[in-house]
């Protein structure tokens, strides 16, 4: 567990997203209408910086919130981002269908199967438009992860954003997380071993105070030069995620 006293940045130097978009990032013109569009039905939260605001490239460690985390860093966070997204939703409609029915609906967040076939029949081909967007970097469970590894690094060194939900979902989205996945340790070393030495930010996005919360960032050396085993790293990250959840925080005056 990590204990820190708490201090809320208030120089607007730091805590803006306002930053200069690295040469060679851009968002489709398709997709920057459509975002336009859904910022009309998804409210800004208040970001919160407890240290310098987020930067480009940097990495960023958020809970997931269902939907809600990546789509709100993708409509109001002005970075250049790339996320971690399951693979799954990076292939063929069949596939995407298949994982939205039977994983995301109906495993984590516990419909009923028959309304998520017949829900998904819709919310698939829109989901999956929204991930061609946003040029999701598929995650795996496997080997091929390396391939996830040489993109991520590959983005950092373009000065872009790469932003990781590493929450452990199997059974659902939950306000306390149960822990993250040891991946995440493996994309520090990976940026280690090619001389990244790139800030990370871990975040919590409350949706009841409407709050999304970045810790003070640390660098990849800091988080690995205390030696812990990769699982011990991802628990210790997973800790401060949870402490940035639990902050009660006065609102903006």
């Amino acid at each position: 567990m990590i204990h820190r006293k708490e201090k809320t940045v208030t120089n607007n130097a730091v805590t803006s997203f306002d930053t200069p978009t690295p040469v060679g990032y851009s968002r489709k013109k398709w997709f920057t209408a459509v975002k336009a569009l859904v910022k009309l039905f998804v409210k800004k939260p208040e970001f919160v910086f407890l240290g310098e605001a987020p930067r480009p490239g940097c990495i960023i460690l958020s809970n997931h919130e269902g939907a809600s985390g990546p789509l709100t860093l993708e409509l109001y966070a002005k970075l250049p981002i790339r996320f971690w997204g399951t693979y799954e939703m990076n292939t063929d409609f069949k596939t995407a269908y298949r994982y939205q029915t039977h994983i995301y609906y109906h495993q984590k967040k516990q419909w009923n199967i028959h309304l998520a076939r017949l829900f998904c029949l819709i919310a698939t081909p829109l989901t999956r438009m929204f991930y061609i967007g946003l040029e999701l970097i598929s995650s795996y469970g496997d080997v091929r992860l390396r391939s996830t590894f040489r993109q991520s690094i590959d983005i950092l060194k373009k000065n872009q954003t790469l932003v990781i939900f590493p929450e452990v979902s199997d059974k659902g989205y939950f306000k306390v997380l149960t822990g993250f996945y040891p991946g995440v340790s493996m994309m520090l070393e990976q940026c280690r071993r090619n001389g990244l030495n790139v800030p990370v930010y871990v975040a919590y996005l409350n949706k009841e105070s409407k709050k999304f919360i970045f810790d003070a960032p640390k660098s990849v050396n800091e988080l690995l030069e205390e030696g812990l085993s990769r699982a011990a790293l991802a628990e210790k990250l997973c800790n401060r995620c949870n402490e940035l959840g639990r902050m009660q925080l006065p609102d903006k005056q």
